[in-house]
């Protein structure tokens, strides 16, 4: 049962998490120093923990494929920001999470795993569901439409990639502590090659420090239950939990951000959340 409420609240971690990078967007925060700034938190809080811990080893190939995570991690998160600027974020939060797919059809390439029947059909019911929701900007905005999809992708490829690493990782069975410390680790010195511009102006970014620490600490607990979820519960179950986290990014948006939903998009979002829970079927 731990597994069970483990993958729940890595759902409510990661829904609240891009619930605040939404709030950043609309504040014109810097996406790359918010993101440095929970990197960093977040490594320092898994290193600490796992030297208290006293097991703390490092082995080449899980760390270069924890550091992989943390700089795909980062840009997915990037990009979702941005994609934040442009659309609403109940319908991009649903978008992005149409990830699954990537995770599905590479689990199959990669693995020695067929595609049942079930994950063919929400593949097509999220194809669908991607075709019906999407947001229609006025005709003088097709400019932000077109970076608000370009960035949609870009997020949902990287996060996708994120998934399909993870699942090797859990076939390889590299201990948790390694992967997370490698995974903040290398996330955190790639932004801050990215952010080495802004350093000059860190006392400007306060905000940013502040958010930063808030979504370091959630996320080190996200993704320590993420990996103790796969760890101990059948992913079959433990996937589609976690994917449920734009429902909070979605109730986030209606109630905080007062968006409004049109009908046909509503129906594109539970066609979606359908879909996603199909594929881990």
């Amino acid at each position: 049962m731990l597994w069970f409420i483990s993958a729940l609240g890595t759902a409510v971690c990661f829904g609240v998490n891009n619930t605040l990078f939404k709030w950043g967007a609309l504040q014109h925060l810097s996406k790359v120093c918010v993101q440095l700034f929970f990197y960093w938190i977040s490594f320092f809080i898994i290193l600490l923990f796992t030297f208290i811990k006293g097991n703390f080893e490092l082995h080449v190939f899980p760390i270069l494929t924890g550091a992989l995570i943390g700089i795909l991690n980062a840009n997915g998160n990037i990009q979702m920001s941005k994609a934040f600027e442009k659309g609403p974020a109940s319908i991009t939060s649903t978008i992005i999470a149409m990830n699954t797919v990537i995770v599905v059809l590479a689990t199959s390439l990669l693995f020695p795993q067929s595609i049942p029947l079930t994950n063919w059909v929400s593949i097509i019911i999220i194809i669908l569901a991607a075709c019906i929701i999407q947001y229609q900007p006025n005709k003088t905005a097709q400019v932000e439409y077109k970076l608000w999809i370009l960035s949609c992708c870009l997020a949902l490829l990287s996060i996708g990639t994120v998934g399909v690493i993870m699942k090797f990782s859990t076939y390889q069975h590299f201990s948790v502590g390694e992967m997370l410390v490698s995974m903040y680790g290398g996330g955190a010195v790639y932004l801050s090659f990215l952010a080495r511009k802004e350093f000059k102006k860190l006392t400007t970014h306060k905000v940013e420090i502040k958010i930063g620490i808030l979504v370091g600490i959630l996320s080190t607990i996200g993704y320590s239950c993420y990996l103790f979820a796969l760890k101990e519960g059948p992913s079959s179950v433990v996937y589609p939990i976690i994917s449920l986290n734009c429902i909070v990014v979605l109730i986030g948006s209606l109630i905080i951000f007062k968006e409004r939903l049109k009908k046909y998009q509503l129906i594109g979002i539970i066609l979606t959340l359908c879909g996603v829970v199909l594929t881990k079927i």
